[in-house]
């Protein structure tokens, strides 16, 4: 098993495929982009089935979550999507995005083995969405959250990231459309990962906040704290259920104690925690000609030294030099 020092056992893989982005949000990236990796240096498709196989077969994974950057840029999606749907045990397989493109590869996802997506809109304001994105894209993120719908990638989960001033008045509406749609909403707390280290505490839209905004409108109930486990949502019941929203608290209700994800950089590096400032590098070692009981051990090694937490409020903290982006959510 994935264990590490303070007994937490790391079952659930982010797997990121490609730092490359088609949008600009403004709390990942600056509007010019960043420099990208080159090509040689991001894991193949040989390579990253290779490293997936070994954490599902041999070290306890059971989830496998694929991002990015835009993960579905990412040529050989698909294929790579197939060959994970094909190991046995089954691990649950599921994509992070921003909705572009997913109107057109929502199917043939589904027909490779994906069990469900999830959607970034932190906005339905088209001007709003030109804003922070820095491009016209929101028709198409809308109309990829309906293919995965058509394509039975349920539950459709929408992720939205609220920021002071530009949308956070949009949180009842969000709420609204996603209710409508039979999609579950999930409001996440802005984290200090942004490639220009422009994030500040104070102009962070907080979980009271967002809970208190989202209760001026609809009767939310607690669903069941006992059940939440590992995952990073609080959950509420609106209106008595059976339709659910969740706030995840990064920063101001950490949920370090019960982590229970790993993550793959899409150049190889295992990072066990997403504020981490040190990596563990198989793609040298895979390349170099280790076998898979050595990445194994490596990869062991790795996910032994994660820390208690990731230590935002500490006044030594440091935020890591990679922005979300090149590290893969």
């Amino acid at each position: 098993m994935l264990q590490d020092s303070f007994g937490r056992v790391a079952t659930d893989l982010r797997v990121s495929l490609t730092d490359r982005c088609n949008l600009r949000c403004s709390y990942c990236m600056p509007p010019e982009g960043l420099e990208w990796l080159p090509k040689p240096e991001l894991l193949t498709a040989d390579e990253i089935v290779r490293l997936v196989t070994i954490g599902v077969e041999r070290l306890g994974i059971t989830e496998v979550r694929y991002t990015g950057g835009e993960p579905l840029l990412r040529r050989e999606l698909v294929e790579v999507v197939a060959r994970t749907a094909a190991l046995r045990p089954l691990p649950h397989v599921s994509l992070t995005t921003n909705g572009i493109g997913l109107a057109r590869l929502a199917a043939p996802l589904a027909e490779a083995g994906l069990h469900r997506v999830n959607v970034s809109l932190d906005t339905l304001d088209r001007e709003t969405f030109k804003k922070l994105a820095h491009r016209d894209r929101l028709a198409d993120v809308l109309d990829g959250l309906a293919a995965a719908d058509a394509a039975g990638l349920r539950p459709v989960k929408v992720n939205a990231v609220l920021m002071r001033d530009v949308n956070d008045h949009e949180a009842v509406a969000l709420l609204d459309y996603c209710l409508e749609r039979g999609y579950e909403l999930r409001f996440i707390e802005q984290m200090p990962l942004d490639a220009q280290h422009g994030w500040r505490r104070e102009n962070m839209i907080t979980a009271d906040e967002i809970l208190a905004r989202l209760r001026d409108a609809f009767e939310l109930t607690d669903d069941n704290p006992l059940e939440r486990g590992s995952a990073p949502a609080e959950l509420f019941l609106v209106a008595g259920g059976p339709a659910r929203v969740g706030v995840i608290g990064s920063v101001t209700r950490p949920f370090c104690g019960a982590c229970d994800r790993v993550r793959l950089t899409a150049d190889g590096q295992i990072r066990n925690c997403l504020f981490a400032t040190d990596e563990s590098d198989l793609r040298a070692a895979m390349r170099s000609g280790a076998d898979d009981d050595e990445l194994a051990e490596r990869w062991l090694a790795a996910v032994r030294g994660k820390k208690a937490g990731h230590g935002i409020d500490d006044p030594a903290f440091l935020q890591p030099s990679r922005p979300m982006s090149a590290i893969g959510g």
